[in-house]
């Protein structure tokens, strides 16, 4: 039996996690319990409790919970794989994303794609990947010698509108928007057609994670891929050796591959509302889910 604790359950990005989690334990004839922290770290740490002796191994993803407060109260002798969670803790199995590297690249696309006016939605404060993500399109735009405006957000679809809204209220003096992860990009997405504002003729939009959903709406939408499934069975995978004490509680770090799609084609110079289609290829044998 393993335990599986994760921040939420809220959109595809968690069932694809899940999937490759419980695809990859199936096939090694394990079981998984499941917590679910709902945003609050305090919970995760009930969790981590909650689970002793009741779990052979952990895996656990808390990116909202503190290095000390997660060190504290881990298990000592139960073995562990930390998804994403605050760095610091020795001698634990760790699978990171390079949430800077991948931020980076996709703004960087989007600047080569001729956009200047660049507006990051971020994701919840104090949570590790949204912290990285903001750093790493800070660090592009930087490079560039571009400003960024930061507006807020919590990961979820209605804080991609409520950008969105705000940016129209506003008149729409920006040209690219690289949202934290897709739901937000696909809320701000969503909003612009409303709106009548289309996308990538006037806006281009980016997100992050590459959730399967990006493949499936119109315009299909430019993200960093990091092969969300794989990722869970990687875990799982390593949470195996670590229980047979043979992990060496090394970092596995995954460098997300910037997904190209419609959403950042190039802008129409006349500014009309038609919306076209770029049909931009995608990398070959990038961003299919096993």
């Amino acid at each position: 039996m393993i335990g599986v604790v994760v921040p939420d359950l809220h959109g595809e990005f968690f069932s694809e996690l899940l999937r490759g989690m419980d695809r990859e334990a199936s096939e090694r004839g394990l079981y998984c319990m499941m917590m679910v922290m709902h945003g609050d770290a305090q919970r995760g740490v009930a969790a981590l409790h909650a689970m002793r002796g009741r779990v052979d191994g952990l895996v656990v993803m808390a990116p909202q919970v503190s290095a000390d407060e997660l060190l504290a109260h881990l298990p000592r002798d139960m073995p562990a794989v930390l998804l994403n969670c605050a760095p610091g803790q020795p001698g634990r199995a760790e699978l990171r994303i390079d949430n800077v590297a991948g931020a980076s690249a996709v703004v960087e696309h989007l600047i080569a794609s001729g956009r200047r006016r660049l507006v990051h939605i971020a994701g919840p404060a104090g949570n590790i990947d949204a912290d990285e993500r903001l750093r790493g399109a800070q660090d592009a735009c930087a490079r560039a010698g571009l400003s960024l405006r930061v507006l807020p957000g919590d990961f979820r679809e209605p804080s991609g509108a409520a950008a969105a809204a705000t940016l129209i209220a506003e008149g729409i003096d920006i040209d690219a928007i690289f949202a934290a992860n897709d739901m937000m990009a696909i809320g701000a997405m969503m909003a612009f057609r409303r709106a009548g504002i289309m996308v990538p003729d006037r806006i281009a939009i980016a997100g992050f994670d590459d959730i399967p959903l990006t493949r499936l709406i119109s315009p299909s939408l430019t993200s960093a891929s990091i092969d969300i499934a794989s990722f869970g069975a990687s875990a799982v995978a390593r949470l195996v050796k670590a229980i047979a004490g043979d992990d060496d509680g090394s970092i596995e770090q995954r460098v997300p591959v910037v997904m190209v799609r419609e959403s950042t084609g190039p802008a129409r110079t006349d500014h009309t509302l038609s919306n076209v289609h770029n049909n931009t290829p995608e990398q070959s044998g990038k961003g299919e889910y096993s």
